[in-house]
């Protein structure tokens, strides 16, 4: 039975890399790389399109399979050779804890508030802001006593980015979920901030991060492509080496490549949500990720920094043989019918 678990993780993994690693711009922020994202307006009729539309359905299809599969079927850890990276976890925490800090350190210094897509110099109060950012991403750094820190965050964070919409509060779940995590699992104060909580709490720190993250990439993949074409129009202009379809003899339309693309972010998404298959999900996402560095360089990183951080606490967390299961935990849910007590006739 082992045997036959170990071959349909690899199929499994083969089939999921040859169904993420279509070459997209999935991993690129449009808004940090274009003059004036703001003028570029929302098109919700896109999303709509029969090609879109269609695209999306099967990408939801596709992550509830995903699930469905990975939980009946395939064993925790679902690639035996990666358990070593397992080792890591009681260090992870103080490691995702850097990988914020130098984020929220490098967007103030640059004049951005917690998303380089967001300048806060000319609010009001918006140097106390990045000030605050500052500070906090210092903090972070340091990794003492961490649970204030991301307590702060999650209540700054939300309350300066409804200023500038619900677009920017969504398009920055990701450092939120990585700060409700710290706050569920800081750093001790034992040598490089060794942890190890309680099954119960890791399950809810990685359910906030899970959802952080995967709502971060959502919202992008609608802000930025699937409900704002001619944002992304533009960054392929500027941008035609991320038309990797062109090398291989693909040729696709500019419409039906971003709709591509923006599904395969909203899929990316979906599958860190789910918590399922977390090793071949995060090493196959990993690689649009890394891919744009190379054209987009320190922008790129220092802003996919805490998605990088995020990736790291999945792949580690989801190949260790004690918390692998808890990395798809989800809430169970519970209608109020059911909570609700029968009546005697």
């Amino acid at each position: 039975m082992k045997v036959t678990l170990g071959r349909g993780a690899a199929v499994a993994g083969t089939a999921a890399a040859a169904l993420l690693a279509s070459p997209s711009p999935a991993s690129a922020h449009e808004k940090w790389f274009v003059d004036e994202p703001g003028s570029y307006p929302t098109d919700w009729a896109f999303a709509l399109r029969p090609v879109t539309f269609g695209l999306i359905v099967a990408v939801v299809l596709a992550t509830i399979v995903w699930r469905y599969v990975a939980v009946r079927y395939l064993p925790t850890p679902e690639l035996r050779p990666l358990r070593f990276a397992g080792r890591i976890i009681p260090y992870v925490p103080r490691l995702l804890a850097i990988h914020l800090g130098v984020s929220l350190l490098a967007a103030a210094v640059t004049g951005h508030f917690l998303t380089h897509d967001l300048e806060v110099e000319h609010l009001t109060g918006g140097v106390a802001l990045l000030l605050a950012e500052g500070a906090l991403g210092i903090w972070f750094i340091t990794g003492i006593r961490l649970r204030p820190a991301a307590l702060a965050l999650t209540v700054i964070g939300p309350l300066a980015l409804l200023l500038t919409g619900p677009v920017g509060l969504l398009s920055a779940m990701d450092l939120l979920g990585v700060a409700v995590f710290l706050a569920f699992v800081p750093p001790s104060d034992e040598t490089f901030g060794r942890v190890e909580p309680d099954a119960a709490t890791l399950r809810r720190a990685l359910f906030g991060l899970r959802l952080g993250a995967g709502g971060a990439l959502i919202t992008l993949a609608f802000a930025e492509k699937l409900a704002n074409p001619a944002l992304a129009r533009e960054t392929l202009h500027l941008y035609p080496q991320l038309d990797v379809f062109s090398l291989v003899g693909i040729h696709l339309s500019p419409d039906t490549f971003v709709a591509v693309a923006g599904a395969t972010e909203l899929l990316f998404g979906l599958l860190v949500i789910s918590g399922a298959l977390p090793q071949v999900a995060v090493l196959v996402a990993g690689i649009p990720f890394n891919a744009t560095l190379l054209l987009f360089g320190g922008t790129e990183l220092l802003g996919h920094l805490p998605v990088y951080g995020v990736f790291l606490t999945l792949l580690a967390y989801g190949s260790n043989e004690r918390t692998a299961a808890l990395v798809r935990w989800l809430p169970p849910v519970r209608t109020r019918l059911l909570r609700r007590p029968v009546l005697a006739r």
